[in-house]
Formats: structure tokens, C-alpha cells, sequence
């Protein structure tokens, strides 16, 4: 009997994809890369019309023997690696690296681990697509350009363990720019004007809203304004002059793409990028379902579609809500030019695993990931909901009030889903009492100074949206990106917000006076659609990369030269060293901040660096900190453990409670 060998990226996807198979079938995993641009060195040189020097990664070595052995014994050998570019490039190494050219070797690539999925993949194999291996091998290099030769310019013109990246420097320049934006904005004043009113034959008012004077909208930027406007208004007679009634749609979602189910993980479960995308990949490989085994329980997480197979598509209508919740197909929108639409839309690979049935087998964050997925696809397969809007405006001499009001007429997709957004929207009651024969009694009015808001600091999920917006990155770029600059500590995040250090001013700084096409967007969204059109197969990928390296050498050299030295310095803190009585400076270590000398290297005194909260410990009196768990979840502690023991989940205020007089928690 034939004997076939496939061979996968995961360990996890093998005990998977093993039960789906015969006994003939061995299933192997390479664990991601086998091979890789060496690390001392750039690893190519434009001499050698730029051919990259592959060497094997450290430690894949015992990795490879085992599989060489597997390919000796083998007949037919099947690569089945991720069905996305890097994918692609892992199957065109394991060629090399295993040497496979007198091998029947196919590629296959599926974009869920099931049964069917997998034995369906095994029926249509195919060759490697060179165009998309070449794509990502244009990506890998253009990275390690840029990051090869700006990053040792920021180690000697600022400190070392700084570093550069073409799709990092640009993020960074983004949550940049939004800073200087925030610290820029100037405040105006304005005011809004609203009614009480109370119709006749009520006891509820209603609150209506200024909308117009004589017809034409106006604005009240002072309180000297208001007043004129509320002298104006003093006896005048409220009544109502007009009255609409409609019907407003609001459409199905789309189901998921990496971008969306990132930001709505965000905003729903509070989960942070990197966190959404490592329990989305457990849920693709392959979790222990009671009384079905292991099984892929979505479709493959790095994707930029929206569209869905016929079949999901069929199985996901034959799980009805009832008829009249059907979509008329119309729901389905074409993806945006700028990316590749080589998957399907995020998913489960089974519809009629329904999430509270599975709950037992998941772990909680599991559970509520593979829910909001699930309820998002079923969502999106349902029709549109609709609401029933009344507007009614409300004369009062040559002013005009509004009131708008609406009501679920059908609730449509919301009976399966309703996104983060829309649950914090307060819900309108329908004026049914109210024609235009009723009167009306001013009860009161309330008058509100505001100011206008500057923008909103990036969060990771709008951080995102904006870089899928303007075209940069991929998929699988967004949570390594964002992670990389807050692991740089170029950004800080505090109660989901991202804000610039000093450094990451620094950098920025740097990067746009030295490097301003590298962290200019419209560059590298142009950049990614060169990279397409190399997977596509219309351009060359050595011409990118020729076309691009040159204007980087100059600018570095250019950049040597001109650039000062700049000294940032250690952040002083009141702890006093007590060997030599200096004031200790925070320094950042592999596990983020701890106190340290800065007699170093005469003296070489550390300790822990606990960050303050403002308030006293209940028990003693002393500071409380913020402090982690071994397994990083983060607590309330005394500062001064371990002779005192408080410690709290929730953060402590200094308020007292009124009954008991015990500490308070937010």
C-alpha cells in the first residue's frame, strides 16, 4: 500500500488532520519557517542581483531530520502549510530544505480543518504558485532592508534595542500625528437648547431639540446668545407644524474579516489584538469537542474577504430563524481592490455547532470568541432589520424644535446579533399620542455649554481600522505591528488608549526627517499593491526590491552624517538607593520596568518598580501598587508585602463606603 506523507505548520493541526486520514496517511508539522534570512547579516547584496541567502533557522534542525526520514519512506508528499502567501513560502523551503525536486510532491491547502475540507483538498492538488512565494519573499526582504539598515542608526543616534520597520515606523507615525493633532486642538464654545414639553392628555414630557431659526440652521456660541435666544422664546406658544412618519433600514452585518473581528473583540470582550488572533487560531486548529473529537471549529483567521463558500452559505439558510428572517442574498459586498480576496470570510466551519451546546468543551475566552464569531455569521445571512421613525417638529415663533423618535418594526439580523456599538445606544420610544391638533406646555428649558472634543486617542481597534483604511499592512501584519511598538515601549496603553512615549517621539522624529518616505502612508499602501501585483504575477519581484533599496542606501548614509546624537534620559523616581543613597532611575528590562542605580557601575543595587496608584493601603496605611500575577493577570497589592498581605482584583479608590466604612473598588 501507498504511503503519503503531509506535512502542516502546526504541531496542533496534527492530531487534528491525523484522525481525518487512513492509516497510510503521516502527518507531519514543519512548526511555522525552516528557513530564514540569517540573523548577522542582510542576508542578500545588490552585487548579487539581489538573490537572498537562505540558511536553516536554529533548532529546526532535529525538526528536519525527522521529516527527511518520513520523506524516505514516503510515496507521495502533500504540503499543506496555511493557504496564504507565507503558507506558500513555508511549502517552497520544506522543497529546499528537504530537497524534494525527485519527490511527487503536490501542495494542498484548505481553508478549514475539517473532515470534508481536508479529504477535499487531498482530490485537487496542485503546484506551488511561485507568484505568491515570490510576493512574500519581496515582503521579507523589504522588511529586513529597512530594518537592517535604520535600525543601527537609532542605536548609535539614540540607544540601543531601538529598531525600525516599514509597516511599524508608519503605525508609529500614525498614533504620532493623532497626539500632535490632540495637542494642538483649541476648544470652541457652543451651546444646545432643549425643551421639556408636555402634551396634552401626558404625563410624561417629551424633550425636544433646537433645530432652526426662520428655517435656515444656526449656531449659539456664547452665553450672551443663549440668553438673546431664550429672550426671544420667553411666552411664545408651542405647537406642532409638522409630522413624519418612515420606515429606516439597517443592514445585516458582513460576516468577519482578521480587521473587523479584531476591533469588534476589542469593543465586545475587551480583548487585546494579539490576544483575539492566539485564540483564533486555537479555535481554526483544533479544540476537543465532547462526542466529536478534535476538530477546526472556524475557517482560517488571516483573511481580508467577505465572501462565503455555497455550501456555508446554503447550511447557514437552512439554519433558520424562520422564513421571513432569510436574506434575499443581496447582503454579500465586493472587498475593497486594495486587498487579497483569496479567502473566505471568517466563520464557523460548522453551523450547526451552535455555541451554548459546545460550551462545556471550550475554555471562557474560547467560548465568547467562537460566540461573537458564530452570531456574526448567522447575523449576516439574515435580513435586514427595520424601524418605524417618527420626526416631529414643533414651532415656537421663528424657532423650530425637533423631536425624533424610533422602534424595532422587525427585528431581522438583531435577533442573532447586535454589534458593541449599537448596544450602548440608548433605545427611542415612539410618539403615538401626538398629531399635529395637540398642544403643548412648556415645562422648562434646559440650556448646556460644550466645547468641542479633540480627536480620540488611537485605541488598538481603531489603530486597525485606520491601517486597513489607508491600505497598509496585511492581515497577519496588524497584531505583530501593534505589539511590536508597545513592546518597544514607543507606545503606552492605559485604559485601552495608546499614547506616544518620549522615545517614541524620538523615533518618529528621526524617521521623518531622515526617512520621510519610509513612514509616509500613501508610500507603503502603494508598496502593498506592488507586492499584489508580484502575487498576481505582473511584476518581477526583484524589480521592487532593485527599485527600492538604492533611495534607502542614500538616505542612510545621508542620515550618518547630518543626524546628532541624542540623549534621552532615565526617568528619576524619589526611591532612594540604600547602599549608596543616590535617588533610583526606572531602566526597562526583557519584563518590562524595574529600579536601578544610576551609579552603575559602582553601584549595581536593583529592585522591583511597583507603580503607584494614589492610594493608602486600608490595612497599614502604606502605598498601594499595581502588581501581576505569575501568569501576568494584574492586581492591587501593599507596597510594603510581605509584611502586610492586602491585596485586591479591583482597583481601590479612596473613597470609603457610607455603611461599613470598608475600602471601595471601581
Amino acid at each position: 500500500m501507498a504511503k503519503y506523507l503531509v506535512i502542516v505548520e502546526s504541531p496542533a493541526k496534527v492530531k487534528t488532520i491525523k484522525k481525518f486520514l487512513g492509516k497510510n496517511y503521516e502527518v507531519m508539522a514543519s512548526n511555522g519557517h525552516v528557513r530564514d534570512l540569517p540573523k548577522s547579516q542582510l542576508g542578500f547584496s545588490p552585487e548579487n542581483d539581489f538573490e537572498p541567502k537562505y540558511i536553516t533557522i536554529r533548532g529546526k534542525g532535529e525538526i528536519l531530520a525527522k521529516l527527511r526520514k518520513e520523506v524516505k519512506k514516503a510515496d507521495k508528499i502533500y504540503l499543506a502549510t496555511d493557504p496564504d502567501r507565507e503558507g506558500e513560502a513555508i511549502s517552497w523551503h520544506l522543497t529546499k530544505a528537504l530537497k524534494l525536486d525527485d519527490k511527487d510532491v503536490s501542495r494542498i491547502s484548505f481553508n478549514e480543518i475539517t473532515k470534508t475540507a481536508v479529504k477535499a483538498s487531498l482530490k485537487t492538488p496542485r503546484e506551488i504558485d511561485m507568484d505568491l512565494v515570490d510576493a512574500q519573499q519581496a515582503r521579507r526582504m523589504l522588511d529586513r532592508m529597512v530594518g537592517y539598515r535604520i535600525s543601527p542608526l537609532l542605536w548609535a543616534k539614540v540607544k540601543r534595542g531601538l529598531s525600525a520597520g516599514r509597516v511599524q515606523s508608519v503605525a508609529l507615525r500614525i498614533v504620532c500625528d493623532r497626539e500632535e493633532e490632540i495637542d494642538a486642538f483649541i476648544p470652541e464654545e457652543y451651546w444646545s437648547l432643549e425643551a421639556s414639553l408636555l402634551p396634552e392628555g401626558e404625563k410624561k414630557p417629551i424633550t425636544a431639540k433646537l433645530l432652526d431659526k426662520g428655517g435656515e440652521k444656526f449656531e449659539i456660541s456664547s452665553e450672551e446668545q443663549m440668553n438673546q435666544v431664550l429672550a426671544e422664546l420667553k411666552g411664545k406658544e408651542f405647537k406642532v407644524c409638522d409630522m413624519k412618519k418612515g420606515e429606516r433600514t439597517k443592514k445585516a452585518p458582513l460576516p468577519f474579516t482578521t480587521s473587523t473581528l479584531q476591533q469588534e473583540a476589542s469593543k465586545a470582550l475587551n480583548f487585546p489584538i494579539s490576544k483575539t488572533m492566539r485564540i483564533a487560531q486555537q479555535l481554526y486548529e483544533g479544540v476537543d469537542i465532547k462526542g466529536q473529537g478534535t476538530v477546526g471549529i472556524i475557517t482560517y483567521l488571516r483573511t481580508d474577504s467577505v465572501g462565503i463558500s455555497e455550501e456555508a452559505d446554503e447550511a447557514a439558510r437552512a439554519f433558520s430563524y424562520g422564513e421571513e428572517y432569510l436574506s434575499d442574498g443581496e447582503g454579500s459586498k465586493k472587498s475593497n481592490a486594495q486587498i487579497q480576496d483569496a479567502h473566505e470570510a471568517i466563520r464557523p466551519t460548522d453551523i450547526n455547532r451552535i455555541p451554548s451546546e459546545i460550551k462545556e468543551s471550550l475554555s471562557r475566552d474560547q467560548f465568547r470568541l467562537y460566540q461573537l464569531i458564530w452570531k456574526r455569521f448567522a447575523a449576516s445571512r439574515m435580513a435586514n432589520a427595520k424601524y418605524e421613525t417618527t420626526t416631529v417638529n414643533i414651532a415656537a415663533g421663528d424657532y423650530t424644535f425637533r423631536v425624533s423618535t424610533s422602534k424595532v418594526a422587525f427585528d431581522g439580523f438583531m435577533l442573532a446579533y447586535t454589534e458593541a456599538d449599537d448596544e450602548k445606544q440608548e433605545k427611542q420610544v415612539l410618539l403615538k399620542s401626538i398629531d399635529k391638533d395637540t398642544k403643548l406646555k412648556l415645562e422648562e428649558f434646559d440650556p448646556k455649554q460644550h466645547f468641542t472634543q479633540p480627536p480620540a486617542h488611537y485605541t488598538e481597534a481603531s489603530l486597525v481600522k485606520t491601517l486597513e483604511e489607508l491600505g497598509i499592512g496585511r492581515p497577519s501584519t496588524y497584531s505583530p505591528t501593534i505589539t511590536t511598538i508597545i513592546a518597544r515601549r514607543y507606545i503606552t496603553k492605559e485604559n485601552k488608549n495608546l499614547y506616544v512615549t518620549e522615545i517614541g517621539s524620538v523615533v518618529n522624529s528621526i524617521m521623518k526627517e531622515s526617512f520621510p518616505t519610509i513612514v509616509d502612508e500613501h508610500f507603503t499602501a502603494n508598496m502593498e499593491s506592488l507586492l499584489d501585483s508580484v502575487a498576481e504575477g505582473h511584476l518581477n519581484w526583484k524589480t521592487v526590491v532593485a527599485n527600492f533599496y538604492p533611495d534607502l542606501e542614500e538616505a542612510v548614509e545621508a542620515a550618518e552624517k547630518d543626524l546628532e546624537k541624542i540623549t534621552i534620559e532615565d526617568e528619576v523616581t524619589d526611591e532612594i538607593c540604600e547602599v549608596c543613597g543616590r535617588n533610583m532611575v526606572i531602566k526597562y528590562g526583557p519584563h518590562g520596568k524595574f529600579l536601578a542605580c544610576p551609579g552603575f557601575p559602582e553601584c549595581r543595587n536593583t529592585k522591583p518598580y511597583y507603580e503607584k496608584i494614589g492610594v493608602a493601603c486600608p490595612k497599614c496605611g502604606k502605598d498601594v501598587v499595581i502588581k501581576m500575577t505569575r501568569k501576568g493577570r494584574r492586581y492591587y497589592g501593599c507596597i510594603d508585602y510581605p509584611e502586610c498581605d492586602f491585596m485586591s482584583w479591583g482597583r481601590p479608590v479612596e473613597k470609603k463606603c457610607p455603611r461599613c466604612g470598608g475600602y471601595m473598588v471601581e
